[in-house]
């Protein structure tokens, strides 16, 4: 260790030799909650509450993340149950040396499980670490996962593999020399042996003491499988999988190994990474997850479409969370962050978010509004227009008194909390009817349905009368099917106000039941009927009359009972519909509830690096907090960094760049202003160092991409920026 690391009082190191530091965590930091509490409200100076908004904000953040990690282990539960059974019949079979056993061993097989999980690949770390845990704690202490960065030769898969599962570091170079493999022709050293007799030692050792303080405990299976996971098996190399599978096929006699391959795109990958020769050393048997798609609507179906959470986003704002996850990653990680940073922006921004709380605490709350947050309330948008729809006497008593305020402000909300409730009802019952539709003018899933449900009235829209015309040519079957399903939906809701509508739709289903009991009977009577008549009309003249009633009953038509019920029926969904499924921006004080900034999530999460770029280039102040870079109008300050200068006189040129003209212009801009002293360089040193530094930035401008190297003139650049930025 250097001597030079006595600095510890400002936290800093002066040695340029290496060396170990150690610093102590700072009393800031062990009060960083309170500081982060503190630093919640600093947009807004004047607001209150800022300790109770953030408390508030941390805890419905912790609901809703425990309430995630239960979806995911839900998810994820029939993957891991399957993958036990798996693991299960291998771990018999050696045990026992079945026949199966016997012929597994006489191919050199491997037990392999290729789990398929999709394109989202940010979303498999938390699928693996799922994995990884079930195993430990159910089946097997020795697990091991390799990464294809991490292993770029087989030396460094053994060591890792090795590393992992000896809680150890192990030198490859310092292995034993008398265990080889040939493969390819090439000599590869491996430990295998060593492997092999670290396992019967811990195996023995585990059957015959107490539990060692590896993660073995009673529910580990007896000689328990090396699990090796392979988490991005399309980036290994080629040759580092084969030789390893080789290795491995040479020894599965005497280790129970079983390989997993973590696959983004499809099993196929296996055969077109891996001759025939090596692939038939696998025993394959392949696992699917679940869709990234049906995991994504399973999270807004209980994070968004339930009244659990108070929390909601507005359209424009989930739009941008669901566009990013279909067009850019397909994470559902990754659409859970961007609900987090709208959670803590709406707690942020927003000071009447402290009422963005369960209705337990809700009176408490309002009742402890100041004056100031009176006034804030007053100022919403959506209390101006209720203010305005009120008689004159509560318009004023709205405006001037504070108590009577808060008395309808938590009615308000109270009203907002049950038009969640029955909304999500409805919502879910019209999804029933849409969902099933020849080419879904609504929308297939129920996240489309609900953002068009958000935007604006849907029963105003041409996609929602073209749905209706579809209903109303619904057969008897489904839509009896549709009634009992939207009947299941609204019984399992806690509003009272669907007693009346579960009431209505038992009355249409007695109807339908009665309807096929009549056409039973009546279909009986027109056979009999019918036969009568076909033998009294078989003149030409009876049989043109015959024709001439089709005809006219087909220009005026009457409606069956069964057509007229089902008008009845979809009139009835669609009152519905215009009662409970208006838009949340038509509800008074919604922005209390509702996040419905847009913009501010678009900046954090879709990044604008260009924009960003020429803003720090062409103002530099902005970034560097220093007023004296700023320059009017188009001028070039001298005392900017060189690529700022550079930048800016590249822009006023054309496609091709002249260096000896930009040398010049540069040292222009960097001489001006500077008064000829005695005591400075020479001219010539100071050319020199005026061209260095514009050759280093000119350097770092092209490796920003801003310009290239021109194979038409030796002394010029190609710019690859047009217009301003």
């Amino acid at each position: 260790m250097s001597d030079n690391a006595g600095a510890r009082g400002d936290m800093s190191t002066c040695s340029v030799s290496k060396g170990c530091f150690v610093f102590k965590p700072s009393a800031k930091k062990r009060k960083l909650s309170q500081s982060t509490a503190h630093d919640f409200g600093i947009r807004n100076d004047d607001s209150e509450d800022t300790e109770l908004r953030f408390v508030t904000c941390q805890s419905l953040w912790n609901q809703i993340k425990s309430e995630t990690e239960k979806v995911q282990e839900d998810l994820n539960k029939q993957l891991l149950d399957n993958l036990m059974n798996f693991l299960s019949r291998f771990h018999s079979e050696f045990q026992e040396k079945t026949a199966e056993w016997t012929c597994r061993m006489k191919f050199r097989e491997i037990p392999t499980a290729a789990l398929v999980l999709g394109v989202n690949v940010t979303d498999h770390d938390l699928t693996f670490r799922s994995v990884s845990d079930f195993l430990q704690n159910n089946i097997t202490p020795y697990i091991a996962l390799l990464e294809a960065k991490d292993c770029p030769g087989i030396k460094n898969l053994m060591q890792k593999l090795m590393g992992q599962l000896m809680n150890c570091y192990v030198d490859v170079d310092s292995l034993e020399d008398e265990d080889y493999v040939q493969v390819s022709q090439n000599r590869i050293r491996c430990s295998m042996s060593s492997l092999i007799k670290w396992y019967e030692s811990v195996t023995k050792k585990t059957d015959s003491e107490a539990p060692s303080k590896k993660r073995t405990t009673s529910t580990h299976w007896q000689s328990p499988p090396v699990v090796v996971i392979f988490k991005d098996m399309e980036s290994f190399t080629t040759k580092v999988l084969q030789d390893f599978i080789v290795i491995c096929s040479q020894h599965i006699h005497e280790l129970p190994l079983v390989l997993i391959f973590g696959i983004a795109t499809s099993p196929m990958i296996i055969h077109r990474l891996l001759p025939h020769s090596v692939s038939s050393l696998l025993c394959i048997e392949l696992f699917q997850s679940l869709s990234c798609k049906d995991h994504l609507s399973t999270i807004i179906d209980k994070l968004l479409l339930t009244a659990q959470f108070p929390f909601k986003l507005g359209e424009k704002v989930l739009q941008v969370l669901i566009n990013i996850f279909l067009y850019h990653d397909f994470s559902v990680q990754n659409f859970i962050k961007g609900f987090q940073l709208c959670i803590v922006e709406h707690f942020y921004s927003q000071p009447l978010s402290v009422l963005c709380c369960q209705l337990v605490d809700l009176q408490k709350r309002v009742h402890s509004l100041s004056h100031d947050q009176c006034e804030n309330i007053r100022r919403l948008p959506s209390f101006r227009r209720y203010v305005e729809e009120q008689e004159s006497g509560k318009q004023v008593a709205l405006l001037t008194t504070d108590n009577f305020l808060k008395e309808e402000t938590q009615k308000l909300l109270e009203d907002l909390h049950v038009y969640h409730e029955n909304y999500v009802s409805v919502l879910r019952c019209l999804h029933v009817f849409t969902s099933s539709l020849p080419k879904y003018p609504l929308g297939k899933q129920i996240r489309e349905l609900h953002c068009a449900c958000l935007e604006n009235q849907v029963w105003e829209t041409e996609e929602y009368e073209s749905s209706l015309q579809l209903a109303r040519m619904l057969n008897k079957s489904d839509l009896v099917t549709m009634l009992q399903q939207c009947m299941e939906i609204l019984l399992s809701s806690s509003g009272k106000e669907f007693d009346k509508t579960v009431e209505k739709l038992k009355k249409f289903l007695t109807e339908f039941q009665n309807l096929e009991v009549a056409e039973a009977f009546q279909e009986q009577d027109v056979s009999i009927s019918s036969q009568k008549e076909l033998q009294k009309k078989t003149d030409l003249y009876h049989l043109q009359k015959t024709l001439l009633e089709l005809k006219e009953s087909r220009r005026s038509k009457k409606l069956t009972k069964f057509e007229m019920l089902r008008f009845e029926v979809v009139d009835y969904i669609d009152s519905l519909v215009r009662k409970y499924l208006v838009p949340a921006d038509r509800r008074t004080l919604h922005e209390i509830l509702y996040f419905n900034t847009a913009a501010v999530l678009r900046g954090h999460l879709n990044a604008a690096p260009r924009t960003a770029l020429h803003t720090a280039l062409n103002n530099p102040h902005w970034y560097l907090k220093n007023q004296a870079l700023k320059c009017d109008g188009g001028s070039i300050s001298n005392k900017a960094p060189d690529i700022c200068i550079v930048y800016k006189l590249h822009l006023e040129c054309g496609r091709l760049i002249n260096l000896v003209d930009w040398l010049e212009a540069f040292s222009t801009v960097v001489m001006a202003g500077e008064e000829p002293n005695a005591d400075t360089a020479s001219s010539d040193q100071m050319d020199d160092i005026i061209h260095a530094r514009f050759i280093r930035a000119v350097s770092e401008l092209e490796l920003l991409g801003f310009i290239k190297p021109s194979k038409q003139k030796t002394d010029h650049v190609a710019r690859l920026t047009w217009g301003g930025c």
